[in-house]
């Protein structure tokens, strides 16, 4: 019997604040009416003012995988190519997506341990001199390893290769917990949901859709029917659903941009830098005596939605996770694909405060203890310092 409160420390689906439960605590209301109306409108400016855009913003009753796919069914024609820029787990399975439609999706290679390279992807556009790429498709934040990747350096590549290429970039652990600026960095496709920096539960996704990527639409003869984007608009923005519109998640949705108004993004973005920083130096504790280790190896490339902890060889990572849920009540990520065993996820995103932050790396510290890792002594008292203002 587990007592006191369950501390999720999960990448994703992220706590959901009490504010945002009880705005969802309501009765149904008619999404024809006026009453829906305002509340969606409210929130399509809400969501225009995160994704930093002026451009359209479509919403559909999915998880961030939905998104994904109305990306590519929205724009493309099966036998078009794609260039991928890899970067982990979630960044290949959306290529796969690609694959599954017809499309040719070429992978521009990179080590999950390190931020993708802009100049590579600027040679390999350069060399693409007949523009059979129609596509770029990157991921921010790579929820399975923790390495955040530099769009707007890979918007320049892109212009600097002098390529039409449409830009697509997933956002979905990055979004409203660090900068991501849709219309100054160029990207003409956003993929976003509804369970990570917005707070809400898993089940809304987003997508923020540039003129030119809409103009693509015209000319895409890619099957589509729940996704199409021709069937939501109206005059420059959502106006239709295929199906019900989930009134539920826009009361949710609506709390949820007030709640980061009122904290206002810039200081988001600055409690999320803090809670990271504070995960990083225990990690980076931890690491002495040959224990874990931070995942991504640039600092510089460290996410502030979630840090990978890779644990040493021989050992299962796992172990580790189980063991913090049984003893402490503590859940945290797994590894995926080539990382499952390898590596355990602290999610650091959403609705997090300090204490809530410390009460889990003492958890995990504890567990490392348990599960008889080699580490380092003290993570939490370094966490505590720097949150302190004494490092």
């Amino acid at each position: 019997m587990q007592h006191g409160w369950h501390f999720f420390m999960n990448p994703g689906p992220t706590n959901i604040p009490d504010r945002i439960l009880r705005a969802m605590d309501r009765g149904t209301i008619d999404f024809t009416g006026a009453q829906f109306r305002a509340i969606s409108e409210e929130c399509f400016a809400g969501l225009k003012r995160v994704f930093k855009t002026e451009q359209t913003i479509l919403a559909y009753a999915a998880s961030g995988h939905g998104a994904w796919e109305a990306a590519l069914v929205n724009l493309f024609s099966p036998g078009d190519k794609v260039l991928l820029v890899e970067s982990g787990f979630f960044s290949l399975n959306w290529g796969l997506r690609g694959q599954a439609f017809g499309l040719e999706v070429e992978t521009l290679p990179n080590d999950w341990r390190r931020a993708a390279d802009p100049a590579k992807l600027e040679a390999r556009l350069r060399a693409d001199s007949g523009h059979q790429i129609k596509a770029v498709l990157a991921v921010h934040n790579e929820t399975s390893t923790g390495v955040a990747h530099p769009i707007a350096e890979m918007r320049r590549a892109i212009d600097a290769a002098v390529h039409p290429a449409l830009f697509l970039v997933d956002t979905i652990s990055s979004l409203a917990s660090f900068d991501f600026r849709m219309d100054e960095w160029g990207v003409d496709v956003v993929v976003a949901g509804s369970q990570k920096g917005l707070m809400l539960p898993t089940g809304m996704a987003f997508t923020g859709v540039s003129a030119k990527a809409l103009a693509a639409t015209a000319a895409a003869k890619m099957p589509r029917v729940y996704w199409d984007w021709r069937r939501l608009m109206g005059e420059g923005s959502q106006a239709y659903w295929n199906g019900t519109a989930p009134v539920h998640f826009f009361y949710g949705l609506q709390e949820a941009l007030r709640m980061l108004e009122e904290e206002g993004l810039d200081n988001v973005f600055a409690r999320h830098y803090r809670l990271a920083e504070a995960t990083r130096r225990a990690v980076r504790v931890w690491r002495s005596n040959n224990g874990p280790e931070i995942f991504a190896l640039d600092p510089a490339a460290q996410s502030d939605s979630i840090t990978a902890v890779l644990v040493p060889e021989g050992y299962d990572a796992d172990k580790i996770r189980q063991a913090a849920l049984d003893k402490f009540n503590v859940s945290l990520g797994g590894g995926l694909d080539r990382l499952r065993g390898r590596v355990f996820r602290i999610g650091h995103l959403g609705d997090l405060n300090e204490p809530m932050l410390l009460g889990a790396i003492a958890a995990v510290e504890m567990t490392l203890d348990v599960v008889g890792i080699p580490h380092g002594k003290g993570g939490v008292n370094a966490a505590m310092q720097y949150l302190a203002g004494d490092a």
